[in-house]
């Protein structure tokens, strides 16, 4: 079975012809990955930052079930179903009043995706013909997708193969007041400048809020994004929230743009929506964005097969139950404490540059590349689950990950750097 693997199958960001070796799961129960020889590992990812609640959660397994015997797809195209409205209500408690209007989707890249193509036709519907293109930010991530691809910092975006075919859009320096330093307020005055000059062919400045995820897992000042508020309304340009990894909770907040006195006109959720059990997002928006996509009677051309599928909808409904169940932001602090008196040991090591910790989120950056290979070798010896990338070793565990579990994270990070630097 390893051979098909091998010969066949393409995994994310890996040679198909030459493959690394691959650890192979058997099963998964709270924080740990069975492998097939009987050991486990404390799983510090999340499952790429969504199984919030751990693996094998009785009650979603339980939700799965109950809505298997009832039906697990039907086209939302005419038709509508209980689970759509009951995720779309408990949806609606935990946003901003003036979010009200959600489109669901099937992947965290399609959401950009709808999010793009909302602010281009509501631009479009309102004789504003020439704002075509997006403003962001460098060193973003929004997805793998071509519009997506087209608003990822071009150099760490990772699609730079692709970049005579994509759109051309425009970037600015990334935010350098960090999360919990005095805001300098220059940091806004290249964007400033740049709406000022090209707010005429502007549709929406996209950005992570507070955490730049997979362009280097930075976290940067709310004020940054309560002053580019002022500037996207001053200039008639929409404001898009990338919350795909950032939502539900990952960073003390329920959603990141809370650590702000704003709301931004579209935003994006996904991977922890339903808790790493099944592929969903949503476009979240305001009724005046939709109005004006909906202007003379317009409708947004969009509409994924498995759009509002009932089993997802199901899972990401019972998810939010236990996110109030189980005191998430009181997980969240606690983790949040317990990395930023533990994992600073880290600095310590010469390899080691900065580290940083915000919510459940621990980064140590070093100096210079990690082996991955190298690192991954270390940390399954050690008994636990971590992915690096670049210079980055970074954790996003799950919320019911115990202190004893998270200082063994800690200890495997610090035992792997340490021999990564020999």
């Amino acid at each position: 079975m390893t051979n098909i693997d091998k010969e066949h199958i393409w995994h994310p960001y890996a040679s198909v012809l030459n493959p690394k070796d691959t650890i192979k799961i058997k099963s998964a129960n709270e924080v740990y990955l069975n492998l097939e020889d009987g050991t486990s590992l404390i799983d510090g990812m999340s499952s790429w930052w969504s199984v919030i609640h751990g693996y094998n959660n009785k009650k979603i397994n339980l939700a799965i079930n109950e809505q298997t015997s009832k039906m697990s797809h039907v086209m939302f195209g005419g038709l509508t179903h209980d689970t759509a409205i009951e995720l779309t209500q408990k949806l609606l408690n935990l946003l901003d009043d003036s979010l009200e209007k959600i489109f669901y989707c099937d992947s965290g890249s399609v959401s950009v995706e709808i999010a793009m193509k909302m602010a281009l036709q509501y631009h479009y519907k309102k004789n504003n013909n020439t704002k075509t293109r997006f403003l962001t930010v460098r060193r973003g991530y929004h997805g793998d997708t071509f519009g997506a691809m087209s608003v990822c910092d071009p150099v760490t975006g990772m699609h730079t193969i692709f970049s005579e075919f994509l759109t051309k859009n425009y970037f600015v320096s990334e935010p350098k007041s960090k999360f919990d330093e005095e805001f300098d307020k220059s940091d806004l005055d290249e964007i400033k400048k740049f709406l000022e000059e090209n707010h005429e062919n502007i549709a929406a400045v996209i950005i992570e809020p507070i955490v730049q995820g997979a362009g280097g897992m930075r976290f940067y000042s709310p004020k940054y994004l309560e002053g580019l508020r002022e500037l996207t309304k001053k200039y008639n340009v929409l404001l898009i929230f990338d919350e795909i990894a950032t939502g539900f909770g990952r960073t003390g907040k329920l959603f990141a743009y809370q650590h702000t006195n704003i709301v931004p006109d579209i935003m994006t959720i996904g991977k922890a929506l339903t808790a790493g059990y099944m592929t969903m997002a949503a476009t979240i928006t305001t009724k005046e964005v939709a109005q004006g996509i909906e202007k003379d009677g317009n409708i947004l051309m969009h509409g994924p097969t498995f759009m509002g599928n009932p089993l997802a909808c199901k899972v990401a409904s019972t998810s939010i139950d236990l996110l109030e169940e189980n005191n998430w932001q009181e997980n969240v602090l606690r983790i949040e404490k317990y990395l930023k008196e533990n994992l600073i040991i880290c600095e310590n090591l010469n390899l080691v540059k900065e580290v940083r910790v915000l919510g459940a989120i621990g980064v140590v950056e070093l100096h210079e590349n990690v082996d991955m290979v190298k690192a991954t070798q270390e940390f399954v010896k050690r008994g636990v689950w971590i992915r690096p990338f670049m210079k980055l070793i970074y954790i996003m565990p799950p919320f019911i990950t115990t202190n004893e579990q998270l200082q063994k994270l800690v200890d495997a990070i610090y035992a792997t750097v340490e021999k990564l630097q020999d």
